[in-house]
């Protein structure tokens, strides 16, 4: 493949995962403001980091990819690295968006005829670093298999749902699914310990039943053993799908009502200041 790629948000759980299988045959670059641990990890095996982005117009990039927390953030990066990507061919956005994000970043992109698509990915930190995450792939059909090149190295499936705007729905409805049922799974278990139940047999019980998920059993393998860190996904990162769902779905009663009660409960625990915790870690930090 031999690519250079720009990937900003390599520092993240998600990111660092996603540019360390990249980096097994491009040329991968590097940019952070913040957290150093994984670029420091990426760079030790061969990413090269640039210190500011007016570097990126020497660069001849041919991929941008993107994987930053927010719609706001990916707006403000798009506006300042658009004028200078003039030889590069793709934008690949891998951020979770809300409902109208990745429209406007395509209308940034598209000012300066840059290819922008959007793929944002299902999975946990440890699908990224194997490589096997899932994708909901969204733009020009005729984009669609250059950006499978870069997506399949760290994607298991990149499924296509046509326009930009119909993969980020896609998106916020696949975490509706998932982050309702991991916060159920996280009740659960809190209402378990309150109420006396054995969690092992009751983790066994689940399994045999419609109520096993993938995150039950992320969650309760390792929190039956005393270690809550089985679901990696911030509370403040919930709270902002959560919202962006929320809003996504504000002309269907029934889905609004199910998005805001569990809206509700990640920003009440936003306010006790768990919101750096991970989801499955509330399940110690805030008995009943």
């Amino acid at each position: 493949m031999n690519k250079k790629i720009l990937f900003i948000g390599a520092n993240g759980y998600m990111g660092h995962g996603m540019a360390q299988n990249l980096l097994k045959q491009n040329t991968v670059y590097v940019y952070v403001n913040k957290k150093r641990e994984n670029i420091d990890l990426l760079v030790s095996n061969g990413a090269k980091e640039i210190k500011s982005f007016n570097e990126i117009q020497n660069l001849e990039l041919d991929c941008l990819m993107l994987c930053v927390t927010n719609t706001p953030i990916a707006i403000e990066i798009a506006n300042k690295l658009a004028p200078s990507l003039k030889n590069c061919s793709l934008v690949i956005d891998l951020t979770t968006h809300n409902k109208n994000g990745a429209t406007n970043m395509k209308g940034i992109f598209d000012k300066f005829n840059i290819s922008f698509v959007v793929s944002p990915v299902m999975g946990s930190k440890n699908e990224s670093l194997k490589g096997i995450l899932g994708s909901l792939w969204g733009g020009d059909i005729d984009k669609f298999d250059e950006s499978k090149i870069y997506l399949n190295t760290f994607c298991k499936d990149v499924i296509n749902f046509g326009t930009v705007d119909k993969a980020c729905a896609a998106k916020l409805l696949s975490n509706f699914l998932s982050l309702l049922t991991t916060t159920t799974v996280v009740e659960y278990f809190k209402s378990a310990e309150k109420l006396g139940v054995d969690w092992r047999k009751l983790f066994e019980v689940a399994k045999l039943g419609s109520g096993n998920s993938v995150a039950l059993n992320r969650i309760a393998e390792k929190a039956i053993g005393g270690d809550y860190t089985g679901y990696t996904f911030s509370v403040s990162n919930t709270l902002k799908d959560l919202s962006y769902i929320n809003d996504l779905v504000k002309d269907l009663p029934n889905a609004e009502k199910f998005s805001s009660v569990a809206k509700k409960f990640y920003e009440d625990s936003v306010e006790k200041g768990n919101g750096e915790f991970l989801i499955s870690e509330l399940i110690e930090k805030e008995k009943y």
